[in-house]
C-alpha cells in the first residue's frame, strides 16, 4: 500500500514521536500508581533507561511500542516501504532490548515489558503486574 503523506509530511510525523512520556507509558504509569506502587522514571545508569524502576524491589518494567520494538501482533507489522531502511532498524531495536535484558537481569533486576497492544486490557494488565511485582494476581479490589 502506498504512503498517503508526502514523504516531508512523513517525516514531519516521524520526528514528532516522543521515546519517553508517550500515551502508552502514561496509561501503565497511571495504572501502577492507582495499585499504590512508587517507580523512579527513566534511571540514568542503567541498560536500556527503563521506563518504571522498582528499585527497593529491584524490579523494572519496559513500555514497549509494537510498531518501534518489531511485536508480532497487528501493529507490530514493518513497514512495506522504504524496507532497506526499516527492516535493519526495527531488528536492531529487538537486539538492543535484548540486550539490554541480558544485562539488566545480569545485574540482578528482573524485567516485565508491556507492549502497547496489552494495554487495551486493563484487567489482565493489573494481573500481570500484580503478580510480577509482588507476586499476587488479584489487586483489582485496589482499584474500586
Amino acid at each position: 500500500m502506498a504512503d498517503w503523506l508526502t514523504p516531508e509530511q512523513r517525516r514531519r510525523v516521524m520526528q514528532a514521536i516522543k521515546s519517553k512520556d508517550t500515551a502508552p507509558e502514561m496509561a501503565v504509569r497511571r495504572l501502577v500508581h492507582r495499585l499504590g506502587y512508587r517507580y523512579r522514571l527513566h534511571r540514568k545508569g542503567l541498560p536500556g533507561r527503563p521506563d518504571l524502576v522498582f528499585g527497593g524491589r529491584k524490579k523494572i518494567i519496559f513500555v514497549h511500542g509494537c510498531f518501534w520494538h518489531a511485536h508480532t501482533c497487528r501493529y507490530g507489522r514493518a513497514p512495506t516501504s522504504r524496507e532497506e531502511y526499516w527492516l535493519p532498524k526495527l531488528e536492531r531495536n529487538k537486539e538492543r532490548d535484548a540486550e539490554n535484558q541480558a544485562k539488566l537481569n545480569k545485574l540482578g533486576w528482573s524485567v516485565m515489558v508491556v507492549w502497547e497492544c496489552e494495554i487495551k486490557d486493563t484487567a489482565a494488565l493489573i494481573d500481570r503486574v500484580t503478580f510480577f511485582l509482588d507476586g499476587l494476581s488479584d489487586k483489582k479490589t485496589k482499584l474500586e
